[in-house]
């Protein structure tokens, strides 16, 4: 019996033995691999880390950082990691559940009034969870934010301007602006900054030292990567200029960081949130960023085929699938010129990080991750490169096919309806902001996020820009108000169309101007009374609220009727009285 028992235990750790990976042997011929499919992808460079258990097992740089300095990427170098920062946020989020500060799946507004959804029924039903997990159903309007000068509170203010496009919980729609609300969430209970307290309770505790959250901290290394892209229909590669885009929205996507501090963060999620002994994170929170929120159809499948990757589901921060038999959670993140991959198959103890420089070789994220999983797994090797490849071809053929197809819907022989002149100033609408047509000599520009494009005539009172390499084409349709002005321009951005409206003098919303209409006014014996409510004039009838939009010096228009004006009546720099204007006819009051 005791031979028995002794012949059991060895068996056992045969077989524990045999299911430990052979990391270098698993990796025979990995670095090969990765100079050709950088050199298929015409990539400039890419780093790959790879964490077993608790441990760093691989972690190297290939390539160049700096395509154009022929400088080579090493385990040092600094990335944008983009939406793998959510994941950041996420946990940053739980910990205040586990202090009760928040919760998962209570109404957000219980937590944070401060939040103001499109509708009562959002502001009543709308989780954290719904918020982290992309099913709120507010598309994702990421104009709002890209190269934006708007605060992270500016942000959290216009999310009650995003009207739906699906039912709660009905479908995925990624929302970096629901993750950019949760970062100005976690400040408001905190008090303390989103980096502040991401840095103090998760970089600090992983000794994540050298991530950080700005472009302009990264430019301070003497290591970081530089964003390329290929020029439109060539493999020429230009840099990227690096642009502060994603400041406000930060905690969607900001973070800064190489492969030595990933290493940190994926030994810390592979191991129930422990780092060097110590619980840095809790494990419930790490088990709840896993539980599955909506599913993906198997588009591959139905599609093409692959059979590899199934039952795709979204979690918080991070999907889940089954690949080939085992679990895998992973997450990428994408900004002009960096591209990402944090992998982790929790069942086997492996994280994976894969990052790379160029956008015409975004894919190449995914392709490495899944190569590294079918060496360590001891699985055939799938050729994702080939696949990957192929399906960018076609991309890139369809996309110049369509660009040489403009034009379809022209009109000839058209021209404005008012002179250039009238079609300058600043539009501005209540979610995006604001950008600028200016005319210059005899030429009128586009001026919108940082960016300035030429406008050409198109027809009637459309006017086009150039199709940009780095901010595309833009068409602005011009519509005239009742008064026969250019009064709005409207635009499509992001998922549909978009009105600004054009803004008039902004003197006219000074208060030492609007306060001088103030006062009580007689109406045919009826007295009505000017007031200043949120910053804008009013006239309160005896049932009615009438508000007033500022139009041109001491003329308003009626905020529900662009056909109708309030003229106010001076004499010697004193009003003393107002001119309904409608289509019927004008009404004079006189103030009392």
């Amino acid at each position: 019996m005791k031979r028995l028992f002794t012949a059991i235990l060895f068996f056992l750790a045969l077989c524990t033995v045999a299911q430990e990976i052979n990391i270098n042997k698993s990796l025979e011929g990995f670095d090969n691999f990765m100079s050709e499919v950088l050199m298929d992808w015409n990539e400039p460079g890419a780093g790959v880390a790879i964490v077993y258990k608790d441990k760093v097992v691989f972690k190297k740089g290939f390539g160049y950082r700096d395509y154009g300095k022929k400088l080579p990427v090493t385990e040092n170098t600094l990335f944008q990691i983009a939406s793998n920062t959510k994941l950041f946020t996420t946990i940053a989020a739980g910990l205040l559940v586990e202090n009760g500060v928040l919760k998962w799946d209570s109404p957000i507004k219980e937590s944070v009034p401060e939040l103001e959804f499109y509708n009562d029924h959002l502001n009543t039903q709308v989780t954290l969870r719904d918020m982290l997990g992309h099913r709120t159903g507010i598309t994702r309007h990421d104009m709002i934010w890209f190269q934006s000068d708007f605060t992270r509170k500016e942000l959290f203010d216009r999310i009650r301007f995003l009207e739906p496009l699906k039912p709660l919980r009905q479908d995925f729609i990624y929302n970096n602006l629901m993750y950019a609300a949760v970062g100005y969430a976690i400040e408001l209970r905190t008090g303390k900054t989103w980096e502040e307290f991401v840095t103090q309770e998760i970089l600090n505790p992983l000794e994540m030292n050298s991530t950080i959250f700005s472009i302009a901290d990264m430019q301070k290394s003497d290591d970081f990567g530089v964003p390329y892209n290929e020029v439109r229909d060539t493999t020429l590669l230009y840099k990227i200029p690096l642009k502060e885009s994603a400041v406000a929205v930060g905690p969607a996507g900001s973070m800064i960081s190489n492969l030595n501090d990933m290493s940190h963060w994926v030994i810390s999620l592979i191991n129930n949130g422990n780092y060097n002994g110590k619980e840095i994170i809790p494990r419930s929170v790490i088990r709840e960023s896993l539980k599955p929120g909506i599913a993906f159809r198997n588009t591959e499948l139905e599609e093409k085929g692959y059979k590899e990757r199934l039952n795709s589901i979204y979690c918080m921060a991070r999907s889940i699938e089954i690949y080939k038999g085992n679990v895998l959670t992973k997450h990428g993140g994408d900004l002009p010129g960096f591209h990402s991959q944090v992998a982790i198959l929790p069942q086997d103890s492996i994280g994976i990080v894969s990052f790379v420089i160029g956008d015409q070789g975004a894919a190449l994220r995914d392709v490495i991750m899944y190569n590294v999983v079918d060496r360590l797994l001891g699985l055939e090797q799938t050729d994702w490169n080939r696949r990957r490849i192929a399906d960018h071809k076609e991309r890139k053929a369809l996309s110049k096919n369509a660009r040489s197809q403009t034009g379809f819907d022209h009109i000839e022989g058209t021209i404005p309806t008012h002179k250039l002149e009238d079609y300058s100033g600043i539009f501005s609408n209540e979610a995006y902001g604001e950008f600028i047509v200016e005319r210059k000599n005899d030429s009128l520009f586009f001026n919108f996020r940082k960016t300035v494009l030429p406008l050409s005539h198109y027809h009637y009172n459309r006017f086009d820009t150039p199709n940009d390499e780095d901010f595309g084409k833009w068409s602005l349709n011009f519509k005239i108000n009742p008064q026969g002005e250019i009064g709005s321009a409207v635009v499509s951005i992001d998922q549909g169309q978009v009105e600004f409206i054009k803004k008039p003098d902004e003197t006219l919303s000074d208060y030492n101007v609007l306060k001088q209409y103030l006062g009580k006014y007689d109406f045919a014996g009826s007295v009505f009374e000017v007031v200043i409510k949120d910053d804008k004039l009013n006239i309160l009838f005896t049932r009615t609220n009438n508000v007033l939009i500022p139009y041109k010096k001491n003329v308003f228009k009626v905020e529900k009727f662009d056909d109708v004006q309030v003229e106010f009546i001076l004499k010697e720099d004193k009003v003393i009285g107002f001119k309904y204007k409608t289509p019927s006819g004008i009404y004079d009051s006189k103030k009392i």
